[in-house]
């Protein structure tokens, strides 16, 4: 084969990110191009490399980015071109997918190809609605089907009749808009008017909705609570078992939308922490951290760090960026020479020990206020300090070591800019959606939301880390619902708790 592109067909799963194969990831990882659905966790889109092509051909309904024919010529182009294709899709790409139709025009084409299976919402939508798919008590027989078939078909494919009769448990996926004929026709083939059944929307993320019904009422009850796809259904006796098991939606922000507004690269930590306690998270961010502007004076600030007697760290944007220029120029970690070492917060003290430095100096209080506080129990008087800092920090730090006798440099490592990109589409979904909380994690996090021009949320309150990030939620006109008691990352996410126990 003289084309050396390769196209993988991966499934993408239902939506946690925590369901996503190792294999997917190392796709998305080595990809040149990848072309991704409405239905695939918009987080992994974050692990693709610098420079790739992200192309969304995304199918709702009756509004397609771009149709089926459309799709299989473009990763057959793709690969031609000598690349490497991720085609990701919602959950199993062979299950109701049409992988089987992109894999056979690949084949057709004579492009390599590989797929690569994913957790299908079929098994994991009913086990995170505490449903299990078989059960020794109940059946020991499963069939999965579609509840929407190729609209050109003149005629159904699906034997309900013989559906209605095959024991054990049944699952249909993507049959919302046809639920109430779906029902009927089961009952029609003689199935049990009582018989249980249970959907769940966007099944697996901190949005998803469970109804429960029987075969009889439950067009009825999706009707009445507007209940809408994607959802899959789940048939059988086995739904009595979500009363005892209904894990999930049980987590204590489960069903809380929350917007986090800090750069791609931070967000991560702090989605994962909201995303295991069962929120539903927007990843926003307002801001991303460049190169600063004078970069020589940076440059030359790194170079002579050995020379002080402190070094103070102000961000974990600022550890990274310090230690990515040392190392750029020295070798051996012992260049460094021996300065004592302080931080803000405990997330800066967390980034010095990734590159394995201590901390000689934390502040109890997690501002640059508390910081100049502490120094005041050292004695500084005329003591070199090399400050990393950002471009726009607050000269808080500098004024106050200076009026303690310190001689203090100043080292911008970095300058904060407005984030002007939306892979994952955050805007839309916020705009379309709203939410219930906006976290901000710095007043430059504020400001850059105010400069997007986004509508606030109705309904939607503002949580904030510290009394900095306050003070410019106040310049806009916005009281924060709360404020972190421990400004830092844990400290926010307990605050968000506690908010969330009393809404």
């Amino acid at each position: 084969m003289k084309n050396k592109g390769i196209c993988y067909l991966v499934g993408a799963g239902p939506g946690d990110l925590g369901l996503v194969t190792l294999r997917a990831k190392e796709c998305v990882e080595l990809a040149d191009v990848v072309i991704y659905d409405a239905l695939s966790s918009s987080e992994i889109l974050r692990w693709m490399k610098k420079g790739a092509e992200k192309i969304y051909v995304g199918k709702r309904a009756k509004d397609h980015a771009l149709s089926q024919d459309g799709i299989n010529a473009l990763i057959v182009e793709k690969t031609r071109e000598g690349k490497n294709v991720v085609r990701l899709k919602g959950g199993d790409p062979m299950i109701f997918g049409r992988g089987g139709e992109e894999a056979a025009e690949l084949a057709a084409a004579g492009v390599a190809f590989e797929i690569v299976p994913g957790i299908s919402s079929a098994i994991a939508g009913p086990a995170y609605a505490g449903i299990p798919v078989t059960h020794r008590d109940h059946c020991s027989q499963l069939t999965i089907f579609t509840g929407h078939e190729d609209p050109t078909k003149e005629e159904s494919s699906i034997d309900y009749a013989h559906l209605a009769k095959t024991p054990g448990t049944r699952v249909f996926l993507m049959g919302v808009a046809r639920l109430r004929e779906i029902a009927a026709s089961l009952i029609e083939g003689g199935a049990d008017p009582k018989t249980p059944i249970a959907l769940v929307r966007w099944a697996t993320r901190g949005s998803q909705k469970t109804i429960e019904g029987t075969l009889a009422d439950i067009a009825d009850i999706a009707e009445r609570t507007g209940f809408r796809s994607p959802a899959v259904a789940v048939i059988g006796d086995v739904v009595k078992e979500r009363k005892k098991i209904n894990w999930f939606e049980k987590r204590p922000l489960f069903g809380k939308r929350i917007v986090v507004t800090r750069t791609r690269d931070q967000a991560s930590g702090l989605s994962r922490e909201l995303t295991g306690l069962g929120a539903d998270v927007i990843e926003l961010p307002t801001i991303r951290v460049e190169a600063p502007t004078d970069r020589e004076g940076f440059a030359e600030g790194v170079a002579h760090a050995h020379e002080y007697d402190w070094l103070v760290f102000s961000s974990p944007n600022g550890v990274e960026r310090f230690f990515d220029g040392f190392f750029s120029i020295y070798e051996d970690a012992r260049s460094l020479g021996n300065p004592r070492i302080a931080v803000i917060g405990q997330g800066t003290a967390a980034k010095l020990k990734e590159y394995r430095f201590g901390v000689d100096l934390l502040p109890e209080n997690f501002v640059a206020e508390g910081l100049v506080k502490a120094f005041e129990k050292e004695s500084v008087e005329n003591l070199t300090i090399l400050w990393v800092r950002a471009e726009q920090a607050r000269d808080v730090i500098y004024d106050g070591l200076v009026a303690q006798g310190a001689i203090v440099d100043e080292c911008i490592a970095y300058k904060t800019v407005p984030e002007t990109e939306d892979p994952t589409g955050a805007v839309a979904s916020l705009k379309d959606e709203g939410a219930e909380l906006m976290t901000f994690t710095s007043a430059s996090t504020v400001e850059n939301f105010f400069t997007l021009g986004l509508p606030w949320p109705e309904g939607c309150v503002a949580g904030s880390i510290g009394p900095v990030t306050s003070e410019a939620l106040r310049k806009h006109g916005l009281e924060p619902a709360f404020e972190a008691k421990k400004h830092d990352i844990p400290g926010l996410v307990a605050a968000i708790k506690r908010w969330a126990s009393k809404a």
